[in-house]
């Protein structure tokens, strides 16, 4: 950018030079056809610089760097025609290189200082998440998803890693509605295969137990093993929260269903391991952030949005058609009642009788916003949605 600023300056200082402007006032006399000659040279200038300009300009960021040809042991550049070189600093190699997508992709605060916050205690699956995203964070947990939102929000921690559906027990529709009420972007996603332990005081085994605290969606993933002991389900905030519960109170006859990072953080033992009925048992977490991503095209990339739809029959085909038209995959939809309008009136003469719910349409397709055929596929989509919101687009996780 500072290049283009130095080359419209010396533009417009060779302008005036051109047309006289220095000595008008001395050349009064001056005959009409020189006054001519000047401005048709200024305007065969003028388009001459113009279109060297929007050539500059259609140009990507990345291939704006300048042409060197020689570069000498002393660093100095010899002019290759005329005097093209003049008015810029002779040792390009001391100019700030230009910011490219790849550097600007990747957030300065993803180091060892980044703090993730992540909803549940230590051991919890969010944090294990939250510390594959990122080894060397500092991970700090909140006691609900909102509180992770709104510690994004107010600059208290760097990201949030939170769960956003399971392969068992379906998509966490808490989370798709704080994405609506706050105004924070999605950078990246983490899949991790959620591995089940039955966790116990040292020295009890598991045929001891009458009763087992979990969350109540690794109580059902588990179903099988809890069937055969025959024990009480007793449901927690947590499943580690279920570990440090047990761990605080010292029941022996009562255990805990979270992950061995978590027996190991409150000293329990492990009693029996992948005890989950369904041993494929993938969790997805997205990845939230204060700012957006700048997305690219050098890695397979995902984005989510959030619209919906005018009235009229067809119109979910229609918006489902501009991304088959395109050949874009579709990952996920959800559905989501607005909470603002649940209710809308079909015909306004029926005294308001004929109602229906009018829904949000959560859409995850595998294109980046960089690609041409993502950008035309939403220009298309506005053409039946009365809102339309883009939540992210970033890469895609491939490593279990």
């Amino acid at each position: 950018m500072a290049l283009k600023g130095a080359a419209i300056w010396v533009c417009a200082r060779t302008s005036y030079s051109d047309l006289g402007a220095s000595d008008l006032g001395s050349r009064n006399s001056g005959s009409a056809f020189s006054l001519r000659f000047d401005l048709e040279k200024f305007r065969k200038w003028e388009c001459c610089s113009l279109a060297v300009l929007a050539q500059r300009a259609i140009t990507p960021v990345e291939d704006e760097k300048p042409h060197v040809s020689e570069v000498e042991s002393s660093g100095a550049i010899e002019p290759t025609q005329g005097n093209e070189s003049r008015g810029f600093h002779k040792d390009l190699n001391l100019l700030p290189k230009p910011l490219s997508a790849n550097d600007l992709s990747s957030s300065p605060s993803d180091g060892p200082n980044v703090r993730v916050a992540y909803q549940g205690l230590p051991g919890a699956y969010s944090e294990a998440a939250a510390l594959k995203a990122y080894p060397k964070s500092e991970t700090v947990p909140c006691d609900q998803f909102e509180e992770a939102f709104k510690a994004v929000e107010l600059w208290l921690v760097d990201k949030a890693v939170l769960p956003i559906e399971n392969s068992v027990g379906g998509s966490i529709h808490r989370n798709y509605d704080l994405l609506l009420r706050h105004r924070l972007h999605i950078v990246g996603e983490v899949q991790m295969q959620v591995i089940h332990c039955l966790l116990g005081l040292p020295g009890v085994r598991k045929e001891e137990l009458t009763s087992v605290l979990s969350h109540p969606m690794a109580l059902a993933q588990c179903d099988m093993m809890l069937s055969n002991l025959g024990v009480v389900r007793i449901n927690a905030e947590d499943t580690a929260g279920a570990a440090q519960m047990v761990a605080s109170t010292g029941t022996k006859d009562t255990g805990a269903i979270a992950s061995a990072r978590a027996g190991e953080i409150y000293g329990l033992d492990i009693l029996a391991e992948k005890i989950q009925d369904d041993d494929d048992n993938i969790t997805r977490f997205l990845i939230l952030a204060r700012e957006p991503i700048i997305p690219g095209t050098d890695r397979p990339y995902k984005t989510s949005i959030v619209f919906t739809l005018e009235e009229g029959p067809g119109v979910l085909f229609k918006a489902l058609s501009v991304f088959a038209l395109r050949g874009i995959s579709l990952t996920k939809i959800e559905s989501r009642p607005q909470k603002q309008r649940p209710l809308r009136v079909v015909d306004d003469y029926n005294e308001g009788t004929a109602k229906y719910f009018d829904y949000l349409f959560f859409i995850d397709f595998e294109a980046s916003m960089a690609e041409p055929r993502a950008q035309y596929a939403l220009g298309h989509l506005q053409e039946f949605s009365r809102f339309l919101r883009v939540l992210g687009s970033y890469p895609i996780d491939t490593v279990l």
